[in-house]
């Protein structure tokens, strides 16, 4: 890396607003200064007019878990998986990647048990051997109604790259199951018997332990200083449960009356970036453009589709009258502020140099370029 890089010639976005021509320039790593001015110096990149941005970061993907699973039933080898996974988010602008990892499932044989511990243990070799274009932590997702979560949580708990954590239940008439015909759609290989009985037994299971289970999580991590989601939130009383718990982020809430409630006292609002750019919810729930005209939406996360975030963020500056920094913060600056990450999500003097050089081709934000901690990966 030498020891100066300058981005010139640039649309800058930065947190204040947008420099139609300007420049970034890059040492030790760091952004030492914001310029104004389309003029190009000698040896620096002409950037010919494309946005400079930060680069984003993704606190909620499932991403990994797909490519150690491409089909149902047929795994593939983890290490190859986790450094597909990386190339992939890398090519959607994501620098800094919360791998979203499911610890325990309604089905207790499903595929994100039967994966889970493969995964970690790819990942953490992927990171010790230097592997990563982009930089990754760790997103546990527990799962409060399988019986052994904490027992899979607990090793964990340490980890220095664990960054957040997130309570969820997904039992058959909980949050986002409350309507249990969607949830039947996910078993077609099962009779009406054979669903019902599982059903009834998931949640005796889930009534038996759930409580407990997710109290020890929450506490786990706050003695850890690991930041709590909470996962699907439908109604204000559950939000004012998880305030009550010390939670400080709502996680995909499924009602308009739950954003409010959570954002109304300081949680941040957590929704998925695939909702705004298909146009709504796929499973029903409050659609992304309505916490967003409401001013409830916070951060966007990619859930399943690493190239959504960059899209949806134009999205919203395209059709729902977002300022172009405004947009960028909900996937950059906001996810970065609310795990602790302050010196990321920014194009700003002192910050780390993780920058994008996006262009837009028919309306569609391309990333051409991708820096990351002042190298280029991509």
């Amino acid at each position: 890396m030498s020891s100066e890089i300058i981005l010139a010639n640039a649309a800058v976005v930065t947190p204040d607003g947008v420099i139609e021509r300007g420049s970034v320039v890059i040492a030790g790593g760091h952004i030492r200064e914001i310029g104004e001015g389309a003029a190009v110096p000698p040896g620096a990149i002409d950037c010919e007019g494309d946005y400079l941005l930060p680069g984003l970061i993704d606190l909620h993907t499932d991403n990994l878990e797909k490519h150690m699973m491409p089909r149902v039933k047929v795994p593939w080898p983890a290490p190859a998986a986790v450094v597909a996974h990386d190339r992939q988010v890398l090519a959607g602008g994501i620098t800094t990647v919360l791998d979203s990892l499911a610890v325990g499932d309604v089905w207790p044989d499903g595929d994100r048990v039967k994966t889970f511990n493969a995964a970690v243990e790819a990942w953490r070799a992927g990171r010790a051997a230097g592997a990563f274009k982009a930089r990754h932590a760790l997103h546990l997702r527990c799962e409060i109604g399988h019986e052994g979560v904490v027992d899979l949580f607990s090793p964990l708990a340490d980890d220095p790259d664990l960054r957040l954590v997130s309570v969820m239940d997904h039992t058959p008439g909980q949050r986002q199951f409350l309507d249990g015909s969607k949830y039947r759609q996910q078993y077609p290989q099962l009779s009406d018997a054979e669903f019902d009985a599982f059903v009834e037994r998931r949640r005796a299971i889930r009534d038996a332990t759930g409580p407990a289970h997710r109290a020890a999580i929450i506490e786990m991590s706050k003695a850890r200083g690991i930041p709590v989601a909470s996962h699907d939130d439908r109604t204000a009383e559950e939000v004012a449960e998880a305030l009550a718990q010390g939670i400080t982020l709502s996680e995909f809430p499924t009602s308009i009356e739950a954003a409010k409630a959570a954002h109304g006292q300081g949680m941040s609002v957590i929704a998925g970036a695939p909702n705004l750019v298909r146009g709504g919810s796929h499973s029903g729930n409050v659609s992304v453009a309505e916490l967003a005209r409401e001013g409830v939406l916070d951060i966007m996360a990619s859930d399943y589709v690493p190239a959504s975030m960059l899209i949806a963020a134009f999205g919203l500056h395209d059709t729902l009258g977002f300022g172009l920094a405004e947009a960028i913060a909900t996937v950059s600056r906001n996810p970065a502020r609310s795990i602790g990450l302050d010196d990321l999500g920014a194009l700003e003097a002192g910050y780390r140099a993780d920058v994008l050089r996006v262009r837009r081709i028919d309306g569609l934000p391309i990333v051409e370029m991708v820096w990351r901690d002042g190298r280029r990966v991509m």
